[in-house]
């Protein structure tokens, strides 16, 4: 008996939950598609300043400069991280997710 309130409680959560989600879903992509475009302009430049970085010749750069460039660097690659954008799970996080839904389940 137990057993079986606690699946149609999940069963009756998962169906509460689905349009939600779903009507979210067609809102943002409506209105992220201008932004995307110069998000990836952003990217592309972002990308090429790092590769003109690295076949830069450092050798003969003070360690002051090198220290700078590797701030931009540093700087750069967390602007791309930001950029990349989604949803990062941990492999922890995904274990105890099945593990809820089959114990729920």
């Amino acid at each position: 008996m137990k057993k079986l309130t606690i699946c149609l409680m999940a069963a009756c959560l998962s169906l509460t939950f689905y349009p939600t989600q779903s009507s979210a879903v067609a809102t943002v992509s409506s209105t992220s598609s201008s932004s995307k475009s110069t998000e990836s302009t952003e990217a592309r430049a972002l990308l090429f300043r790092l590769t003109e970085i690295k076949s830069m010749d450092k050798s003969n750069l003070t360690p002051a400069d090198k220290k700078s460039l590797r701030n931009e660097v540093l700087s750069i690659k967390e602007r791309l991280s930001t950029l990349d954008g989604g949803i990062y799970l941990s492999v922890g996080a995904v274990i105890i997710i099945l593990l809820l839904l089959i114990i729920l389940l």
